[in-house]
């Protein structure tokens, strides 16, 4: 009932710049929090930047001050612009969409991930 599409990655040298773009579809009613995850070879998925509906958004500690979160509501987008990217920033970069297709009913939905390799 909603897809979520990650674009933007690609292969991007050390101290480069990506922004990545998540379109949210379907019969959706509205969207209540969205957020950035990111899972490198051999580690667990985690929490790169999220964004609630009100308030500020939270970053892990790896991204603060490089990367930043935003959101357009009207067009049901969400973004996350990267700079001073370093190589351990490669991974799957996945977006997490939680929506309503139904008043007051939120599901969660996660796109299929886009590679993202910070590499000289």
């Amino acid at each position: 009932q909603v897809q979520v599409v990650e674009s933007g990655g690609g292969l991007v040298q050390p101290g480069g710049s990506l922004r990545l773009s998540c379109a949210a579809s379907g019969s959706i009613v509205s969207i209540y929090h969205v957020a950035w995850h990111r899972q490198a070879p051999g580690k667990q998925r985690e929490l790169v930047a999220a964004m609630p509906n009100e308030g500020s958004p939270v970053y892990a500690d790896a991204v603060k001050g490089r990367f930043a979160i935003s959101r357009d509501n009207a067009k049901n987008m969400v973004y996350l612009q990267m700079n001073s990217l370093e190589p351990g920033d490669t991974a799957v970069y996945y977006c997490r969409v939680i929506a309503s297709v139904v008043v007051n009913v939120f599901s969660d939905y996660w796109g299929q991930g886009i590679q993202v390799t910070v590499s000289s």
